[in-house]
């Protein structure tokens, strides 16, 4: 059963929590009891599949759903037409004790596919299991992955609508035009002028508007998310710690039961949370390192147990970090404040009024056992880049190469080598210009457009630009909505009322 990690939605299943998306009371859905696993149920993980690792997984926390509706929602997820490599993700070995999973081989070539390709066959499953009548709306903000991926999930799902909000000139090009290039007759995409934090907020607060909620049942609507704070979407993510794991262990670069480190570069803290998550139900992790780029609000509240919001925003080369509200951190304090919702409530209602909360000494000390973090700016992640291929012959993203900093800084100032997977979260041609200028010769840009700077990444670097990505120069834009954040419930209805 699953619990708001505010207190007062408690006792809803696993398919009532992924239609809702968010609980009544503003706060996030969480499982109460959080599944353990032995060392045998682990070493069985080792000869299996991806998909066949995701039912043993999701299984745990999904108990409504049936193994044949389970099963049928990952079949349709984790195949070869949506994802390029077999493994679905991948472990590269890079020497010195150090790993790169690769998750994003699936279809938009962000890691935002390997749980939004399942969410929506989870979300059809779960109406049907609730006999929902309402046509639900998915409302999303994005950074820049998770739009797209979400968009290409849901698009021409069947009593789905989605509509997602982005932040104008707050994503890289090649986010932006695979999003305004969507085809579906059930899709909307609108640019919001401000950042990341203005679209999400103002989602969030549509979702917590009451008077909005009701006018939109009446209508035969229901809100439901996408993103991260929706449990259908975190669960997902805990498979692929495991995944790794399975496949350091079977390919004996581990002992079954050595700890291994993860570096995982993240804004909204859903990613890491995962590996959270999988650390609790027994996956031997030794420490989560949590990377950051110039918003560093992640890496001083893992510091300082000091979150504070109020803060220059810095748009950068790893835009899908460009956040200063980490969402679902809100699930972390529920289980370091073991499940004071009261005190959850509390933190939250003074970020909402004054901008920042302090969860004390104690609890930070409980935090750092676990977590370690730093950041990373524009110029060291290039710098990153360019070393990276230059010594490794390995091509990174810059969220990629911000996690791999960071995991080498670890090592220094810590001294635990153990070993590292480094969560590797976009491919390099998703962020073609930033990456060429970081281990080419940045003049030659001027004037290209991004279909000439994915060929000329290639060309340089040797690797096959994504099909996907390729294809977009051919096809026509869509989307052009454009609102300030103050009207983005205006939008809503007008893109609603249009639908019928």
């Amino acid at each position: 059963m699953y619990i708001s990690t505010r207190g007062k939605d408690n006792n809803f299943g696993a398919a009532e929590a992924i239609v809702a998306g968010i609980a009544a009371d503003g706060g996030l859905f969480v499982p109460t009891i959080v599944p353990k696993v032995t060392t045998e149920w682990l070493a069985n993980l080792t000869n299996l599949d991806y998909g066949k690792r995701a039912f043993n997984i999701l299984s745990l926390f999904l108990p409504d759903y049936s193994d044949a509706e389970l099963g049928l929602c990952i079949e349709a997820a984790y195949t070869a037409a949506k994802f390029d490599d077999p493994k679905i993700a991948p472990l590269v070995s890079i020497g010195d004790d150090k790993f790169v999973l690769e998750l994003w081989h699936g279809p938009t070539s962000a890691f935002k596919d390997m749980a939004l390709q399942i969410l929506p066959q989870l979300l059809s499953k779960a109406l049907k299991k609730t006999n929902e009548k309402a046509e639900i709306v998915i409302l999303t903000a994005t950074s820049g992955d998770t739009g797209k991926a979400a968009l290409e999930g849901f698009a021409d799902v069947d009593q789905i609508k989605i509509i997602v909000f982005y932040p104008d000139k707050g994503v890289s090009p090649i986010q932006r035009m695979q999003m305004v290039t969507q085809a579906g007759s059930n899709v909307s995409v609108v640019a919001v002028r401000g950042n990341f934090d203005d679209a999400q907020t103002g989602v969030k607060n549509i979702f917590n508007n009451i008077e909005f909620n009701t006018d939109l049942a009446v209508q035969g609507f229901q809100l439901s998310s996408a993103n991260s704070i929706n449990w259908g979407r975190l669960a997902p993510q805990i498979v692929y710690y495991f995944s790794a794991y399975a496949d350091m262990v079977r390919d004996g670069h581990l002992q079954l039961g050595q700890p291994v480190n993860f570096v995982v570069p993240t804004g909204n803290f859903g990613n890491i949370l995962a590996g959270y998550y999988a650390k609790i139900m027994g996956l031997p992790i030794g420490k989560l390192i949590c990377a950051s780029n110039s918003n560093n609000v992640l890496t001083e509240f893992l510091q300082t147990g000091v979150y504070n919001r109020k803060r220059p925003f810095h748009k950068t080369v790893s835009p899908s970090m460009d956040i200063l509200i980490s969402s679902n951190l809100e699930r972390l304090l529920y289980y370091i404040t073991e499940g004071d919702t009261l005190q959850v409530k509390s933190f939250m209602a003074e970020l909402n009024d004054s901008g920042q909360y302090n969860v004390g000494e104690d609890y930070l000390t409980a935090i750092q056992q676990i977590f370690w973090a730093d950041y990373v700016d524009d110029n060291e992640t290039l710098q990153t880049i360019k070393t990276i291929y230059d010594e490794c012959n390995y091509l990174t993203d810059p969220h990629t190469a911000v996690a791999w900093q960071v995991g080498d800084r670890y090592r220094q100032q810590t001294g635990d080598h153990t070993t590292q997977i480094i969560v590797s979260t976009a491919s390099p041609f998703k962020f073609n210009e930033s990456v060429l200028t970081a281990i080419g010769d940045s003049n030659n840009l001027e004037g290209k457009n991004e279909f000439e700077i994915l060929q000329q990444l290639s060309e340089l670097s040797g690797c096959p630009v994504p099909s996907a990505l390729a294809a977009l120069e051919n096809e026509p834009i869509r989307h052009e909505m454009v609102c300030d954040k103050e009207d983005m419930s205006v939008i809503i209805k007008q893109i609603l009322k249009n639908s019928k």
